[in-house]
């Protein structure tokens, strides 16, 4: 007995020696940690609100930020375009949308506003970006964030990008419509595209590209058309998203690079040079537009900017106006957008027309952009007419494209059409003014602006 408890005694001494180095399941090394995994937890990273980590989350985050470093040499100075499943969906090869632009693809399907903000430096900062085009937010409000807190992260994420370049162009577009089937209703939506464009606000280099109105239908959900799913776009969806950018991008100068020439016809003049300004400026704002300013503002003193002009400002020799506002570019009058979101200017040719006319030009607009044409003092009405109005239901129009505006002017009375379509038929004009254009809301383009004075 005394030995076999002495065998006892070893057996159960060693056993315990032999456990310390055995394999235990919570004693196996824990697989290395790239660069490109997905953070475990939340502790320290910037932001708030949800990160997702499905296990094909992490997959793909992973394999597609390893993939953005291996080339991240040759990406260098591109055009980045950053979001989640809707930016993945672009593909790579964006020769067919936007010939001869450099475009880096750093969309993550799944991504949220916070996932964009943790892996900002690295994919997209890195590269130097030549410009950013944002869209994000739709899958943190599938996640139950409260659109207060999506706004905060793309704060964050447009003052880091500012910080690494102010001058870099920034291409902010609004959350797209979705759903309440898909736990992104309507009114989360609009709230939270309300809360980003008050956190742009402050930015001048950051354009807001007004895609929920583009892609809404009347009860602000998803057009079937052009997202079956109710949230991813197809082709057609794209064709849409592609021919707004566009527009930005020629501004930026990635396209329409080449001078623009135009020889008017026999008889009529032009009134843009194809150089620069000469021949425009600002005119004193008038009585009567000091008292609009004056109403508007006290109505809602955050809502609205509305310069007051004291004294003449002429442009001539000089390629904008002084604040930026008013561009010429490429035979284009560009009337950019602003970083307060709405500002009431005008521009004005320096000479007055008291004659008969006929004024003949080309617009194209941004979504909902708001914009117009003064015809010596009075207003027409230029906009992204199916979106913004007044005229909704032209069969014409061109979106994203140029359209083309006919003044006939005669005794005082303005007949005038839209691709051949009546806008107004007999539009009551002063005795004699300039010709003018409206900044407002959006982004607008003018071209090929000429007049035929009738004697």
């Amino acid at each position: 007995m005394k030995s076999s408890s002495s065998l006892c005694v070893v057996l159960l001494a060693l056993s315990f020696t032999l456990g310390e180095f055995a394999p235990r399941a919570q004693d196996k090394p824990a697989p290395p940690v790239t660069r490109f995994d997905l953070p475990s937890t939340d502790d320290g990273l910037p932001g708030e609100g949800p990160i997702r980590r499905f296990d094909w989350f992490r997959s793909l985050w992973k394999d597609r930020r390893a993939r953005w470093a291996s080339r991240a040499e040759q990406d260098q100075g591109a055009v980045v375009v950053l979001g989640d499943s809707i930016t993945q969906g672009w593909g790579e090869d964006f020769s067919a949308w936007f010939p001869g632009v450099k475009i880096a693809n750093r969309g993550i399907s799944g991504d949220t506003s916070r996932g964009v903000l943790i892996r900002l430096k690295e994919d997209v900062l890195a590269l130097h970006p030549r410009a950013v085009v944002l869209l994000i937010g739709t899958n943190d409000l599938e996640e139950q964030a409260n659109p207060e807190t999506v706004a905060a992260n793309v704060q964050l994420i447009l003052t880091e990008m500012m910080r690494h370049d102010p001058k870099m162009p920034i291409i902010l577009c609004q959350v797209f419509p979705s759903s309440a089937a898909k736990l992104r209703p309507a009114d989360k939506i609009k709230k939270l595209n309300q809360l980003l464009a008050a956190a742009m606000k402050g930015f001048e280099q950051i354009m807001l590209l007004e895609t929920w109105p583009l892609f809404a239908d009347a009860t602000g959900d998803a057009l079937p058309a052009e997202f079956p799913d109710l949230l991813h776009l197809n082709q057609a969806g794209y064709a849409k998203w592609a021919a707004a950018m566009r527009l930005y991008f020629a501004t930026l100068g990635l396209l329409e690079t080449e001078p623009y020439t135009f020889t008017p016809e026999p008889g009529f003049v032009s009134l843009l040079n194809g150089n620069d300004l000469t021949g425009w400026g600002f005119r004193p704002t008038s009585d009567a537009d000091k008292e609009s300013a004056r109403k508007l503002q006290a109505r809602d003193p955050g809502a609205l900017g509305w310069p007051i002009v004291t004294t003449p400002i002429r442009f001539d020799g000089q390629r904008s106006s002084p604040d930026g506002r008013f561009v010429e570019k490429n035979g284009r009058l560009i009337v950019g957008t602003v970083a307060e979101g709405r500002r009431i200017q005008q521009i004005s040719t320096l000479q007055d027309f008291s004659k008969d006319f006929v004024l003949r030009l080309e617009f194209r607009a941004a979504p909902n952009s708001d914009s117009g044409i003064f015809l010596r003092g009075r207003q027409l009405q230029c906009r992204d007419y199916p979106l913004a109005g007044p005229y909704k239901n032209l069969k014409n129009y061109r979106p994203g494209g140029w359209n083309e505006i006919e003044v006939t002017v005669k005794d005082g009375v303005a007949h005038c059409l839209c691709n051949g379509e009546v806008l107004e038929a007999a539009l009551k004009l002063p005795p004699t003014g300039p010709i003018g254009f409206e900044g407002d809301r959006g982004q607008m383009e003018y071209r090929r602006i000429r007049i035929q004075e009738i004697p």
